[in-house]
C-alpha cells in the first residue's frame, strides 16, 4: 500500500512537469512567433517607405486607388458620421440637463468628434472596406504566383502594388476624417437643436471655440496620418507574406485577411491611446 502511494505521488509529479515543461514550449512558441511576426512587419513597413521615394512615380496608380479607398467609401463614412454626431447629441444633451449645462452640447460633441471618435471610426471602417479587400488582392496574388512573375521581370512589387495604395490612404485618411466630424457635428446640430430644442447659437458658439483649439484639429490630423500608415502596412504585410501561413491555399488567404482586420483594428486603438496621451 506504502508503494502504491509512492508511485501516484511519482507519477502525478511527473504529469505536472510534464505539463509544465509543454505550457513553457507553447508560451515561448507563441512568444517567438509573435517576434518574427512583428520583425517582418517592420521590415516590410521599412521596405515600404523606401519604395514610395523610389522611380517610377505612377501617379495614375495613385489616384485609382484614391477612388477605390476614398470615393468608394464616401457613402458608408457620410451614413455612419450622422448617426454617430445624432447619438452623441441626445447622450450628451441627457447627461448635460441633470447639471443644466445644454449649452455646452456643441463643444462636448465637436471636441469628441474630432479628437477621438471621427479619425478612429473613420479608420475602422476602412479596415473593414478598404483594407480586407487590399489583403486579399495581395494574398490572391501571391498564391497565383503574380508577386513572382513581377520579381522575374525586375519590377518592384511594393513600388508597382503597395507604394501607391500608402500615398492615396495618407491623402484620403485626413480627408474622410474631418468630413466623418464635419457630418457627425452636422448630426448632433439636428439632434441637439431641432430634435431635443438646444438654443442653436449656444451650440454653434460651443462648436467654434472647440475648433479654435488646435489640439482638437491636430489629433484628427496626426491620428488620421498614422492610422492609414498602420492599415496599409499590416493589411499589405499580411496579404503579402501568406505564402507563410501555416495553412495554404483560399484558406491561407481567408485568415491572414481576417488577421490582418483584427491586427489592424486592435493597433489603431493602441496608437488612438498613445497619440492621445502625447497630445492632451
Amino acid at each position: 500500500m506504502p508503494l502504491l502511494i509512492l508511485l501516484n505521488n511519482i507519477t502525478f509529479k511527473f504529469n505536472y512537469l510534464l505539463f509544465l515543461f509543454k505550457s513553457l514550449s507553447v508560451i515561448g512558441a507563441q512568444g517567438i512567433h509573435a517576434i518574427t511576426e512583428h520583425g517582418r512587419w517592420g521590415c516590410f513597413t521599412l521596405r515600404l517607405f523606401v519604395s514610395v521615394f523610389r522611380p517610377p512615380f505612377k501617379f495614375s496608380s495613385v489616384i485609382k486607388e484614391i477612388k477605390v479607398i476614398g470615393v468608394e467609401s464616401l457613402s458608408i463614412i457620410v451614413f455612419t458620421a450622422l448617426f454617430t454626431g445624432m447619438v452623441l447629441g441626445l447622450q450628451g444633451y441627457t447627461t448635460l440637463k441633470q447639471f443644466g449645462s445644454e449649452g455646452l452640447l456643441g463643444i462636448g460633441v465637436t471636441a469628441s468628434l474630432f479628437s477621438e471618435l471621427g479619425p478612429v471610426l473613420t479608420a475602422l471602417l476602412l479596415i473593414g472596406r478598404a483594407g480586407s479587400s487590399l489583403c486579399a488582392q495581395i494574398g490572391v496574388m501571391r498564391n497565383s504566383e503574380q508577386i513572382d512573375a513581377l520579381e522575374c521581370m525586375g519590377i518592384d512589387p511594393f513600388n508597382f502594388l503597395i507604394s501607391p495604395k500608402l500615398l492615396a490612404a495618407i491623402i484620403v485618411f485626413p480627408i474622410l476624417s474631418f468630413l466623418f466630424c464635419i457630418v457627425g457635428t452636422g448630426g448632433g446640430y439636428f439632434a441637439g437643436v431641432y430634435l431635443l430644442g438646444v438654443n442653436p447659437g449656444a451650440y454653434y458658439d460651443g462648436m467654434v471655440r472647440a475648433l479654435y483649439n488646435p489640439t482638437h484639429v491636430n489629433m484628427c490630423l496626426y491620428k488620421s496620418l498614422c492610422f492609414s500608415v498602420l492599415m496599409i502596412s499590416i493589411c499589405a504585410c499580411k496579404g503579402y507574406y501568406v505564402h507563410m501561413h501555416k495553412v495554404k491555399g483560399a484558406l491561407a488567404v481567408a485568415r491572414c485577411t481576417t488577421e490582418a482586420v483584427v491586427f489592424s483594428s486592435v493597433s489603431i486603438l493602441i496608437w488612438d491611446y498613445l497619440i492621445t496621451s502625447i497630445l492632451i
